[in-house]
């Protein structure tokens, strides 16, 4: 059976500015849309406009510059689900309306369960009125804290009344493990079948699961992801944006995300990196980063010298105990070292044994010298 198609929110720019209180400038967010736009990203999650006059022109400045490129990506910016917030938006030509609201303890005492939903039937209404080509994805914070039967409830209601395009269901506190959070996702989807809304997913890091619960979220029957580049976001961050991506590629979801573009992925991440790093004093990409970290670039152990890791062409080897000879012939090739290849076993054997001697992987120079003595 095919897979479903899966949509793309790339939430750098919104997301991303919680990233210990990182600003992007107007430039900056027009590299950054640039780079979604060379990818394939479907929306870019621009701004948030309720929080000062600064948000809101740069999303608008933004929501001109995709129009004049045919809407690729499609700019969104997030609200409260309040009327006033999304006329705004609704007056200046959004199409799509990413709302945030709660059905948690605190907002139930504050407004109970008919005020809250009563607040969602208008902004509705509002937003139903002003653009019949309007999509609307309203968010229920924090799943992971709130009451599956209060959760189920508000569900019904958005999709029955109110048939919103998706209802997201963040793990907010990054609380939730991967098969928790799949049988939660599971359960509301199939709430959702043969209806118009469809749920989309929303994960944070605090346990350095979010990309696998993005994964896990899809499979269970989300057919949209909120993703940021390097998983940059809120405490320790929200799903990432390649590797989510890549590894629903990998196993059949249809998605516009160009996945095999290394280079442009690459050159985005290195951008938001610097971006970090000049502003907060800490980048988020580092030896470890999945796919485009210099790790993937590392080999010691024979068997896995024998493949090559994410995006990487180029191998590091270093030569330790753990050696074999495949790795070591093809390190002394790489490195125009002339060696006689029946004396391969050799070789390796004396690379292991100065490796346990000096209690350490050797160096080039010490690989030719020993390569050298043994003729």
């Amino acid at each position: 059976m095919k897979k479903k198609n899966i949509l793309v929110i790339d939430q750098t720019l919104r997301e991303g500015m919680q990233y210990r209180g990182l600003m992007f400038s107007l430039p900056e967010r027009k590299q950054i849309a640039r780079f979604q736009e060379t990818l394939g990203v479907d929306i870019c999650q621009a701004a948030y406009p309720p929080a000062h006059p600064s948000e809101a022109r740069y999303l608008l400045e933004l929501h001109q510059w995709s129009r004049n490129r045919r809407n690729h990506p499609r700019m969104a910016g997030l609200c409260r689900a309040l009327p006033a917030d999304v006329k705004w938006m609704a007056d200046n030509g959004l199409k799509d309306f990413h709302l945030h609201s709660g059905v948690n303890v605190d907002m139930l005492e504050r407004f109970g369960i008919e005020g809250i939903f009563k607040t969602l039937t208008e902004s509705v209404a509002v937003i139903r009125s002003a653009s019949r080509q309007a999509v609307i994805y309203l968010s229920f914070a924090d799943v992971g804290a709130t009451d599956k039967n209060l959760l189920k409830q508000s569900l019904d209601y958005v999709a029955d009344q109110l048939q919103v395009d998706f209802v997201n269901l963040p793990d907010t506190s990054g609380s939730l493990p991967p098969d928790r959070y799949y049988r939660l996702v599971k359960e509301m989807a199939s709430r959702l079948e043969g209806k118009k809304t469809r749920i989309a997913v929303h994960c944070h890091n605090d346990m350095g699961m979010a990309s696998a619960n993005t994964v896990l979220g899809v499979t269970a029957g989300a057919q949209a992801i909120e993703v940021t580049a390097l998983g940059i976001g809120e405490r320790n961050g929200v799903g990432d944006l390649y590797t989510t991506c890549k590894t629903l590629k990998d196993q059949g979801y249809g998605m516009n995300v160009k996945t095999d573009d290394m280079d442009t992925f690459k050159a985005y991440y290195e951008f938001v990196n610097d971006v970090c790093l000049r502003k907060t004093g800490f980048g988020p990409m580092n030896y470890n980063t999945p796919a485009f970290g210099d790790a993937v670039k590392t080999h010691v152990a024979g068997t896995h010298g024998a493949i090559s890791y994410g995006g990487s062409t180029e191998k590091q080897y270093f030569l330790n105990v753990l050696c074999g000879k495949h790795m070591v012939r093809e390190y002394l090739t790489r490195n125009e070292m002339p060696f006689n290849p029946d004396r391969i076993d050799t070789i390796v054997q004396a690379i292991k044994d100065r490796s346990v001697e000096l209690d350490r992987s050797l160096g080039g120079q010490e690989v030719e010298v020993l390569v050298k003595e043994l003729g």
